[in-house]
């Protein structure tokens, strides 16, 4: 089969916040690109030049790759196969057990095969359950011919893309040595260095990344917990600890660990081994149990059900405004269940019924940082109101806890 290829990649899932900066990232290197996406609204948004989601230094890519004609943004499945590297950027859910959607991928597989052709290169850029990316060989290559299938997985930081994609090295596999030398190629134009792997060494690289994350923040949560549960300040000791001492120095700062990743990838992993990785567990039941255990410290002290409590920032993290998976939503939830009325505010999200982070201060007893937002740095909280702030990053914040934190004496 001969094709005429008149772009060089199209990302399947484009619009989205992996596909997107790479695709603006590809076409400031001068690739021609088609960015195909099903969700209208949001393609339309960047029809007009406009980000859909907080991406810093990409808004003057876009408007570069408009203009010059180098970006083809479609709905039609048809223009994949005018493409000579086809990137798959779609999401990689799991189920409400927490075990991956296995289905999911092959089943998308199953659906472009017509739109698709063995010349191309196939380049799955999405986190996956170990042993994916070959049985995706084995779907496509049900027809008796040689398809190139490679697994180039990202590694970029929610919001910095187009700055790191410049900078970090590219974790390159494949299911053959065609594949691995067309996706190198197709990587060192944008990457300053390519990492060679077997291709079941990078499903697990990815995996392996995310769930270490999530594992270092959930030490600094549980650590967080036992200072916190005899009076004391986990920042002060942090800081202790980690000052001019490398060996200390990949400790993080307590706080909320979420988002569309972190978690999902430790269960993946989990599922992978047979449910067997305890520590991945018992970092996700330390993760997703840190609103609890707020919401109890401050039962300790208060009737919530007579006390106004604002949380300051609903994003998973800070300056985006991403809410997928955040656990500011749980920690509402929580506290509404005792009868608790929250205010939300954020500085990135918007959503209606937030408010600005002024009127939230004003209109709480309690003040809880939710996520780290820059604009937070220098915000005046009053003395009248309580200030509940895992992450250290508020000026009130060292004194406040040694406060409320020491029980009076009775």
């Amino acid at each position: 089969m001969t094709s005429e290829f008149d772009y060089e990649i199209c990302i399947i899932g484009g619009a989205g916040h992996v596909g997107l900066p790479l695709a603006l990232v590809f076409a400031a290197a001068g690739q021609r690109v088609i960015i195909y996406d099903l969700n209208q609204k949001v393609m339309d948004q960047i029809r007009g030049g406009v980000m859909p989601f907080v991406e810093y230094d990409a808004e003057p890519l876009l408007a570069s790759a408009l203009s010059s004609g180098l970006l083809l943004l479609s709905s039609n499945p048809r223009d994949i196969a005018r493409a000579r590297s086809v990137i798959v950027a779609i999401g990689t859910p799991v189920d409400e057990y927490l075990n991956p959607k296995l289905r999911s991928m092959l089943e998308l597989f199953t659906g472009l095969r017509p739109h698709l052709n063995p010349e191309q290169l196939i380049v799955i850029r999405s986190t996956v359950f170990p042993r994916t990316c070959r049985q995706v060989l084995r779907t496509l290559g049900t027809d008796g011919n040689t398809w190139h299938v490679a697994y180039c997985p990202e590694r970029i930081a929610q919001g910095y893309a187009v700055r790191e994609l410049r900078d970090l090295p590219q974790i390159v596999s494949g299911c053959s040595e065609a594949a691995i030398r067309r996706a190198t190629e197709l990587f060192k134009v944008i990457a300053p260095s390519v990492i060679l792997l077997e291709i079941e060494e990078a499903e697990l690289a990815k995996l392996f990344t995310n769930a270490w994350r999530y594992i270092q923040f959930a030490t600094a949560n549980q650590f967080y917990m036992v200072a916190e549960s005899i009076g004391l300040d986990f920042n002060r000791v942090r800081e202790a600890m980690v000052e001019g001492y490398g060996r200390a120095a990949s400790l993080p700062s307590a706080g909320f660990a979420a988002g569309p990743c972190l978690l999902k990838d430790t269960m993946q992993l989990a599922a992978f081994n047979n449910n067997s990785f305890p520590i991945g567990h018992a970092a996700m039941v330390i993760n997703e149990g840190l609103p609890n255990f707020i919401v109890e410290k401050l039962r300790q002290r208060h009737d919530l059900s007579k006390t106004r409590v604002g949380i300051l920032g609903m994003a998973f993290k800070p300056d985006i405004d991403d809410i997928r998976d955040s656990l500011s939503y749980k920690l509402g939830k929580v506290l509404r269940f005792h009868g608790t009325p929250v205010l939300y505010s954020d500085e990135f999200a918007k959503d209606p019924t937030f408010v600005p982070k002024e009127e939230l201060v004003r209109g709480s007893d309690v003040v809880i940082v939710g996520v780290p937002h820059s604009a937070y740095r220098t915000l005046e909280i009053p003395e009248r109101v309580e200030l509940v702030d895992v992450w250290g990053v508020l000026p009130r914040t060292r004194e406040q806890w040694r406060r409320i934190a020491t029980p009076a004496a009775s």
